[in-house]
């Protein structure tokens, strides 16, 4: 028996437990929010798919009832508010940092075991203050971005080599924002083989381009956040963790000397298994990579410093 609470059931959300609910991925499923009736709807509207989809998960709405969410294993959190067009990801901060600390507070009063999968923005600062703020070992404190940003790699990288999706591998790593994220295109594959060998230059690097900005091109088109990669990414991610499946999954974690770094949470690949984050591991890097990726760190630091500007810390 497993157990997976999501809190907050917008979009983000509501897809997340869908996809959890329609893979099984856990055999109890908590949708909970603050709006009366919200989640409570959502997840009556899932379960009358059950027979449609052929699965059988518990789903459970809550209107801000903790207690449902007792004992989970796994808690997503993606409660805030989202990104409008022309907002950045960090101007979120102020706002979705003390939801945050409210939730926390909840999680780890019912679920003090469970693994804290973090998908709010701004991803990479809220999940140091969901670490901060816990009290939790930093193997059970994960952020969800790197896991989206390298599923939106992949689908530019197979539109720019015309190779099937499913045969391309590529890693996007640093910050989960638009100028900090560092796509690795020195990584990226076709089945193996180096993409440079079904695209120029020109074309490999438009497709990072694309990458960087995949969030914001989305909310430009539909007027908010995007909904179904980010609720597929987290979904697997809770799968890796509760099938102890230890895929290696670019995500936010907490750095202690790996890639240079301490005392921050910013996305490198690492192990994810029944334990959370099991293994960071550390890839050689080009020159320019690590050049950006120190960049990286630099801008998430600065990011960071606001919480202690708005006393989140």
């Amino acid at each position: 028996m497993s157990k997976v609470t999501v809190v907050g059931a917008g979009a983000v959300g509501a897809t997340c437990a869908n996809v959890m609910a329609c893979r099984e991925v856990a055999s109890e499923v908590v949708l909970i929010d603050i709006k009366e009736g919200l989640s409570e709807g959502k997840m009556l509207d899932m379960y009358q798919c059950a027979t449609l989809m052929d699965f059988d998960t518990k789903l459970v709405g809550a209107t801000n009832d903790y207690k449902k969410t007792a004992n989970s294993d796994v808690v997503v959190i993606t409660s805030g508010i989202p990104r409008k067009p022309g907002m950045t990801r960090e101007e979120l901060i102020g706002t979705n940092a003390n939801i945050m600390k409210s939730v926390i507070e909840n999680v780890v009063k019912y679920s003090p075991r469970a693994i804290i999968l973090v998908v709010a923005n701004p991803m990479d600062t809220l999940t140091y203050l969901a670490l901060k703020a816990s009290g939790l070992p930093k193997n059970r404190v994960i952020g969800m971005g790197g896991a989206l940003d390298s599923a939106r790699f992949k689908c530019y990288l197979a539109k720019a080599t015309g190779a099937n999706i499913n045969n391309v591998d590529g890693m996007v790593i640093g910050g989960h924002g638009d100028t900090t994220m560092i796509p690795l295109l020195s990584k990226a594959t076709v089945n193996g083989v180096p993409v440079a060998q079904f695209a120029s230059k020109k074309k490999l690097q438009e497709a990072a381009a694309n990458t960087m900005v995949g969030g914001a091109t989305l909310t430009k088109l539909i007027g908010t956040s995007a909904w179904y990669a980010p609720g597929a990414a987290a979904s697997m991610m809770v799968e890796s963790i509760l099938h102890d499946q230890k895929k290696i999954v670019p995500c936010c974690c907490y750095l202690e000397g790996e890639y240079g770094q301490n005392d921050i949470c910013i996305g490198v690949p690492a192990v994810i298994g029944r334990k959370g984050i099991e293994k960071i591991v550390e890839i050689d890097l080009t020159k320019e990579e690590a050049a950006r990726f120190e960049e990286s760190a630099a801008a998430v630091r600065k990011t960071n410093q606001v919480l202690h500007e708005i006393k989140a810390l």
